[in-house]
């Protein structure tokens, strides 16, 4: 896994045992190439329709560390509220809650087969993920078996649970992503656009002003082969995060996670 700094802080790309490094096929990019011409919308590299957060406020919506990545990030377009939209949305939620209560003892994550990633790497927020569940989560949405299980640090707590992130395929259409979780409500990202740097040019992933991985300026192929570097479109797959002990929708399903989801 990467690891780079953003104005001092270490940011993580999630370690998941997955991990899908391969463009969307040309069938995804007929299908979603027309959402370009929309107003605010945009396909990205691997065809995949996104919204313009560059206009929306993207620093309010996303946090520092999401939106240091703005160049590497689809964000699926919120959609109209459709009734049962919020019904549904509340429902994962409140499975989610059920069903991580016993993961607030860290120690019964890691029991169950979650794996911390990076564990001695100081984090504002660590991953512990399971394998096994994001494998399923390639054909089957569970709200009770999450990707990923979200932990902080706090002064009195090594690990205080806040969350989870729940994937799906890396070319899964935007219409399944909403049957998981209403895309009115809440919003699938993707990590793409990604510049692997040659062996003599990995420092710069690092410093205020990285050029390559997923803060770095480079975000185009011609941009990253110029520089010798092997470019992806698309790092990891779909993802979206669920803070289910937040107050209210809005914050459940924050971008931001810069801030603490603990209460």
């Amino acid at each position: 896994m990467l690891a780079v700094h953003i104005k001092r802080t270490v940011i993580l790309a999630p370690a998941l045992g997955t991990v899908l490094l391969t463009p969307v096929s040309g069938h995804a990019w007929q299908s979603e190439k027309q959402m370009s011409d929309m107003p605010g919308m945009s396909v990205n590299s691997a065809g995949h329709a996104c919204d313009d957060m560059s206009g929306m406020g993207g620093m309010s919506v996303m946090g520092e560390s999401m939106a240091a990545m703005m160049n590497h990030m689809c964000i699926t377009p919120m959609r109209a509220k459709q009734p049962g939209d919020e019904e549904k949305a509340k429902a994962v939620v409140a499975e989610v809650k059920a069903a991580i209560e016993k993961y607030k003892d860290y120690k019964k994550a890691l029991a169950d087969g979650y794996q911390i990633a990076n564990p001695k790497l100081e984090q504002p927020q660590y991953h512990f993920n399971n394998e096994a569940n994001v494998r399923l989560a390639e054909s089957k949405f569970d709200p009770a078996k999450p990707s990923s299980l979200l932990y902080r640090r706090t002064p009195t707590q090594r690990y205080k649970l806040e969350g989870v992130m729940f994937t799906d395929r890396v070319d899964a259409p935007e219409e399944e992503l909403n049957q998981r979780i209403p895309l009115s409500v809440a919003r699938w990202h993707e990590h793409t656009n990604f510049c692997a740097a040659p062996a003599n040019k990995v420092k710069e992933y690092h410093g205020d002003h990285p050029k390559f991985g997923m803060f770095g300026s480079i975000h185009t192929k011609e941009a990253c082969e110029a520089e010798g570097g092997t470019f992806f479109p698309v790092m990891f797959t779909w993802m979206i995060h669920v803070f289910p002990y937040e107050d209210n929708m809005k914050d459940v399903f924050s971008m931001n996670d810069d801030a603490a989801h603990v209460h």
